[in-house]
């Protein structure tokens, strides 16, 4: 028996673990005691989310579309054919590439290599950008501290528009060591979450206020002469013009736009005003309604920022989500636009799956439909690789070895714990072979460390000095680290040194846009879009592990007491919930978790996947364009007969089962 340590392949706590594998399978996984983030612990899904890699219906060769089916072909066969199809469209702008954080730095670096190198464009998708609010006032998107700091040296925890419990579990476990010892929690959140319910004080904003709530802060905490006139003369710029810009925001006005009491705004700012180490925790989605510019505005101003327990934590999603957006796969694009508009007519979706993952989702099947040209690489013929012209299959986390940067900017190593089943092949080699074939000689590395390297050359300030042999004699080390004695980098902008243009944190204003969807008589509830702490994304890898499956076998639709009521829903019918878009049929779970007039479901499960129904509503042009809302009708529905597969996608995962 063999012991490995690696990292948790799900969200991007990045919680260390150690697996034990027998005759060539993993037999358990347990916590990384050392590790100092996980310290010793894991979620669920961490501990029993490991079953899907010798699972069946794993990928094994590649697969070219015939007819309405696939068929094996050779890595010869399946990469000739891609290089002839993109080969013709080099240099056109008609390519586009996404990526996931699910794959390692070294496969997302060869991923926007080839990208940009080969085919000559820049887009690329990632999914979970980083940061753009912090990113305009810091010079960096990335989270400022590191979660243990948030349990041992925070005094005031201020949680916005993140679900921590369930999305980042060993995070609230921090949250809490942070209460237990004597910290004040505060959380926005239109759900009462496990983490709102323990908070000192919940502030139930309607959906997308936020930015009401927290310009009302700024305005309580000026107004108090809580702000820290010091550190906003030397650090920061444009502050005059955010005090004009909130002058007028105060917490009468905000608690008509929020539902949120005038005195709990007020008890909340003079709280984190008076607080002596504050840290933010913010789900990195919520810079797309400027939430996180506002809270950057609110952080500089108190002077909570380059300090231990300081500072606000980015919460990104997938493993190595900071580490997509660090390799430079993150680029320009609104992809269903640009492929619907014919301006992309060939893609490459690299483990992700976003036929299920994307907001309107149904129009997103369009789109891959419409495209010329769809290569997939997978552990699984996902609802996405269905679409695929040819699809091939990846190595998994427990398969490759590389590196993965955490949300706290930790770049750790993860190890090829088992072989890949047959053909099964690390995307880098997929990127690299393909390129090879495409007449670029540059991209010949030996194995995962030479593209480290690379890496490390091409960015000596942030990574220098981050090797794989320092990566062996410790849990990972921060970024920036530009020389091998140089420690790491735990906390961002210390003595207030920011990476802007003039060295200062940037304050804007950012003026409250009412986003919440539009309700009237035929859609008079929002529908909120989430995820339970038992699976992860779509559901294709938690949903292959018996235990997470038994724990959490079907998907619910979330409904106040009072609205069940007027429908005449119980506890346990089946409920629909129909947009403009789509709609979706699941169990209703009555409970006062949502607010009335709000319904909260997820995107787990492909047959009932709260995707399909959502929509997005408008933005300026100064913010990313989508809330993770939509107005909605919900009713008790007819028969059970409305709660049924898509009977063509579950021929597809008994084909997939087959091959």
């Amino acid at each position: 028996m063999s012991d490995v340590a690696t990292v948790c392949p799900y969200c991007a706590t990045g919680c260390g673990m150690r697996v034990s594998v027998q005759a060539g399978r993993i037999g358990a996984v347990e916590p990384d005691p050392a590790h100092p983030v996980g310290q010793g612990k894991l979620c669920l899904k961490g501990l029993y989310g490991f079953r899907h890699i010798a699972g069946p219906g794993r990928l094994t060769t590649p697969l070219m579309k015939r007819g309405n089916g696939f068929a094996p072909v050779s890595w010869a066969t399946a990469l000739d054919a891609i290089a002839e199809k993109l080969g013709a469209l080099k240099g056109s702008g008609a390519f586009a590439l996404t990526t996931s954080g699910h794959l390692t730095n070294e496969d997302s670096y060869l991923a926007q290599q080839f990208a940009r190198s080969v085919m000559g464009t820049d887009a690329i998708h990632a999914g979970a950008p980083s940061a753009p609010g912090l990113q305009a006032a810091f010079g960096s998107g990335a989270a400022t501290n590191t979660v243990p700091e948030i349990g041992a040296v925070s005094d005031l925890v201020f949680i916005v528009g993140s679900n921590t419990a369930e999305c980042h579990p060993l995070v609230a476990k921090h949250v809490l060591a942070a209460k237990a010892r004597g910290a004040t929690l505060i959380v926005a959140d239109p759900r009462l979450t496990d983490v709102a319910n323990k908070a000192d004080l919940w502030l139930r904003v309607t959906p997308g206020s936020d930015v009401a709530l927290l310009n009302a802060m700024q305005h309580l905490i000026i107004k108090d002469g809580l702000h820290k006139l010091g550190f906003i003369r030397d650090h920061a710029t444009g502050f005059d013009a955010l005090a004009a810009a909130v002058a007028g925001c105060g917490p009468e006005a905000a608690s008509a736009d929020t539902g949120v009491p005038a005195a709990d705004i007020a008890a909340a700012a003079r709280a984190f005003g008076k607080a002596g180490s504050a840290a933010i925790l913010c789900a990195t989605g919520a810079a797309r309604d400027g939430t996180l510019a506002s809270l950057a505005n609110l952080t500089v101003m108190t002077g909570q920022i380059g300090r231990a327990g300081a500072g606000i934590f980015a919460l990104q999603g997938a493993a190595n989500s900071q580490g997509a957006a660090d390799m430079g796969s993150a680029g320009p694009v609104d992809l269903p636009g640009a492929i619907l508009a014919g301006q992309v007519r060939a893609l490459f979706i690299a483990g992700g799956n976003p036929a299920m993952s994307q907001r309107d989702a149904r129009s997103f099947h369009k789109a891959l439909e419409k495209l010329e040209f769809l290569v997939v690489s997978d552990l699984f013929l996902t609802e996405t690789a269905r679409h695929a012209d040819i699809v091939l299959p990846a190595a998994g986390w427990a398969e490759k070895d590389g590196t993965v940067t955490n949300t706290e900017r930790r770049v750790q190593r993860v190890r090829a714990v088992v072989a890949p089943p047959g053909d099964a092949r690390a995307d880098w080699w997929i990127f690299q072979s393909l390129a090879q074939r495409m007449g670029c000689k540059t991209m010949a590395y030996p194995g995962p460390q030479a593209i480290w390297d690379e890496v490390r050359r091409s960015a000596p300030a942030k990574f220098g000095g981050i090797s794989y042999i320092r990566l062996e004699q410790a849990h990972g080390l921060c970024w920036p680290c530009p020389a091998e004695d140089h420690p790491g980098t735990p906390v961002l902008h210390a003595g207030g040194h920011f990476a802007t243009p003039s060295g200062k944190a940037a304050l804007v204003p950012v003026p409250f846009v009412d986003v919440a969807p539009a309700r009237d008589g035929a859609f008079p509830f929002v529908l909120l879009i989430g995820r339970r702490v038992y699976h992860f994304g779509t559901g294709t890898m938690t949903r292959r592990a018996p235990l997470l499956a038994q724990i959490g076998p079907e998907a619910l639709i979330e409904i106040h007491p009072a609205d069940a009521a007027a429908l005449a829903v119980r506890d346990g019918d089946f409920i629909e919930v129909g947009t403009a878009l789509g709609e979706v049929v699941a169990k209703a779970w009555v409970t006062e978790r949502v607010l009335p007039g709000t319904v909260f479901a997820t995107s787990h499960f492909w047959e009932a996947n709260a995707n399909e129904a959502a929509g997005a509503s408008g933005r300026t042009p100064a913010r990313v364009a989508k809330i993770s809302a939509s107005a909605a009708r919900a009713a008790l529905a007819q028969t059970r007969a409305d709660y049924r597969p898509d009977l063509e996608r579950a021929v597809a995962i008994r084909m997939q089962a087959a091959l």
